[in-house]
């Protein structure tokens, strides 16, 4: 069991892959994969924690840094989904009735 002695809560793994799924969970309630690019942008900076390299330990002791590379995941994540299941070049929508009509 692990114990937490001084460390900061964002400097702990399973704190960012929680919120990750938090988010991911979240995602279900929202349209058109707002959050999964959080949620996807959360759980590489787990996973940065979690394996423990170099790059976690210039993490640890920079919470700004940390949250520019959370930013960065999140929007490279983000743009992906919305290049893989976005809407396609080309396509218009069309709006048959207006919402105010019975």
């Amino acid at each position: 069991m692990e114990v937490i002695t001084g460390d900061a809560i964002w400097t702990l793994w399973w704190a960012w892959v929680s919120f990750a799924v938090i988010l991911a969970i979240l995602e279900i309630f929202a349209p058109g994969f707002i959050l999964l690019g959080f949620a996807a942008g959360a759980a590489m900076i787990g996973v940065i924690f979690g394996v423990g390299g170099p790059g976690s330990a210039v993490l640890t002791g920079s919470f700004p840094l940390t949250l520019l590379l959370f930013a960065l995941f999140s929007l490279v994540a983000w743009v992906a989904l919305r290049r893989v299941a976005g809407v396609r070049k080309g396509q218009i929508k069309y709006f048959d009735k207006d919402i105010n009509e019975d």
